[in-house]
């Protein structure tokens, strides 16, 4: 049977979620023809014996070292079927029917990456959408979010929406795009290699679309200890992406960030 969506999850001591987002996924995959590949990361928990006795029919796929989210996601799309990819983190619960969304992006081949609206534990809007790095939100990173009031607010106007970079915890995807950029770039172990990626997208004239009417649960789990991990991912983004007087300026403006943070913490005022 020719499969039409390859779900890809990149697992690490989920077993918690992996129930709930198995089930949902199962449940909302309802019309489209359907695998799922789960790369478990030396997971320390159950994860793998769970998959193995409840979900047999999931492509399980169990390295011998933590490959990280990107290049996690590269090993598995290597053992994808399906002409689209749907990247889905593994702490997530899909509340939608997700058969339009894919419909969409089989027929419009300008898309190159659609994404979701994301909802955090208690069903609160998260935003899911950003801009590229530059001068103004390497200061400030909060800015980055800062795309317009109806991303701010969670109240949009649209079923649709153009944006610059989509969180990594939703992607549909044709595969042949994520070929043609050759995957995430492997220099990023966690954090900012969804923006990286988009950003490559977009240098190959595709659009990056988010689409409020469609939801999903994210128990997010992103810390102030991990700001870090964060710096650290925009560093590797400025020195690719950006050239010259920019480049210097961001980086910068980044480590200003830095040490405004660490001053802060100091003081204990963040």
């Amino acid at each position: 049977m020719k499969i039409d969506l390859s779900v890809i999850i990149v697992n690490y001591n989920g077993s918690k979620f992996l129930e709930n987002c198995l089930d949902s996924l199962n449940s909302k995959l309802s019309g489209i023809s359907f695998e799922i590949i789960i790369i478990d990361n030396q997971s320390t928990d159950a994860s793998c014996a769970f998959i193995k006795k409840n979900y047999p029919d999931v492509i399980l796929i169990e390295s011998k070292i933590n490959y990280g989210f990107g290049k996690g996601n590269n090993e598995a799309v290597k053992h994808a079927k399906g002409e689209y990819l749907l990247l889905i983190n593994n702490d997530t619960i899909v509340l939608n029917e997700l058969k339009p969304v894919l419909e969409l992006v089989k027929k419009d081949s300008t898309i190159g990456i659609a994404g979701i609206n994301m909802l955090n534990a208690n069903k609160e809007y998260i935003p899911a959408a950003g801009n590229f790095p530059n001068l103004k939100n390497m200061f400030q990173l909060i800015k980055l979010l800062d795309i317009s009031l109806e991303f701010k607010t969670g109240i949009f106007s649209k079923l649709q929406y153009e944006v610059d970079w989509l969180a990594g915890s939703f992607w549909i995807i044709p595969r042949k795009i994520y070929q043609e950029i050759y995957g995430f770039d492997e220099d990023y172990f966690m954090y900012v290699e969804d923006v990286d990626f988009c950003k490559r997208v977009a240098n190959k004239g595709y659009k990056r679309v988010f689409l409020p009417q469609y939801n999903y649960i994210h128990f997010v789990g992103f810390s102030n200890a991990k700001k870090p991990l964060l710096i650290a991912g925009y560093k590797i983004y400025i020195t690719k992406h950006l050239q010259g007087f920019n480049k210097i300026v961001c980086l910068t403006a980044l480590a200003t960030n830095k040490l405004v943070k660490k001053i802060k913490k100091s003081i204990k005022l963040d």
